[in-house]
């Protein structure tokens, strides 16, 4: 019983080696990876321009207030016609009266008892007719219109909306860059290159074109996307 005991405890001490050795290997084996990035860009130009255009009128008496605020939306309303810019897709928005009697902090110093500030959003798929329109908005200013930005931007705003109709693409290009990356790294390295051990697809980010101070994303009607995947493949 003895020696058949000793027997037994031999042969398990040499499995229990070999599993070990065995596991040892695999995991010297699972560490040889090489991580690598892939880099995939397009230029892209906005599809649809936003352009909130904020009067101020200001009356002795609400009813001059209104007709000044009139007289202003319909001399907006004219100019982006003539800008060609269809008018059946601009809304108002903000709408606020402002009886400086009422202010009881505000002293009786303003001349103007009345302030209507009002927003006609424009909303264009038509990016060029809305940025030459930008740039003549001086002549808004020419015709007695009193422009305002208290409210943010005075400027268009510019929205890129098709980004998953190029997601794909782009995935493919980023995917090929960091494997060609990664084949030279272990050619390099005079290894062999295996299979993928994990993979990240990165964070699609959409950005101005021209990055220089005091140039933001939104303002630029031609935009850059930008992806940056990350990929683990073994090596051989």
């Amino acid at each position: 019983m003895k020696i058949v005991s000793a027997l037994i405890l031999g042969a398990s001490a040499i499995i229990a080696a070999f599993l070990l050795s065995a596991g040892l290997t695999d995991l010297r084996t699972g560490d040889r990876y090489v991580t690598v990035k892939g880099v995939a860009e397009r230029e892209v130009e906005a599809d649809l321009a936003l352009w909130p255009l904020r009067f101020v009128a200001t009356g002795d008496t609400l009813e001059q207030a209104q007709e000044k605020a009139r007289i202003s939306r319909e001399a907006i309303l004219a100019f982006l016609k003539l800008q060609a810019i269809d008018t059946s897709a601009v809304e108002l928005q903000r709408l606020d009266v402002t009886d400086t009697r009422a202010n009881a902090y505000g002293g009786n110093n303003n001349p103007q008892k009345f302030i209507i500030n009002q927003t006609l959003m424009v909303r264009s798929n038509n990016i060029q007719k809305v940025r030459q329109a930008a740039q003549n908005v001086s002549e808004l200013v020419d015709s007695g219109v009193v422009l305002s930005s208290d409210y943010g931007p005075s400027g268009p705003t510019y929205l890129f909306n098709r980004l998953n109709d190029i997601k794909p693409e782009m995935i493919s290009e980023a995917t090929s860059a960091a494997r060609e990356a990664a084949s030279q790294f272990a050619n390099d390295a005079d290894a062999r290159l295996g299979g993928l051990r994990r993979a990240n697809q990165g964070v699609f980010q959409i950005l101005a074109r021209d990055q220089a101070p005091g140039i933001s994303e939104p303002q630029q009607p031609i935009k850059t996307v930008r992806v940056v995947s990350t990929f683990d493949y073994y090596l051989e």
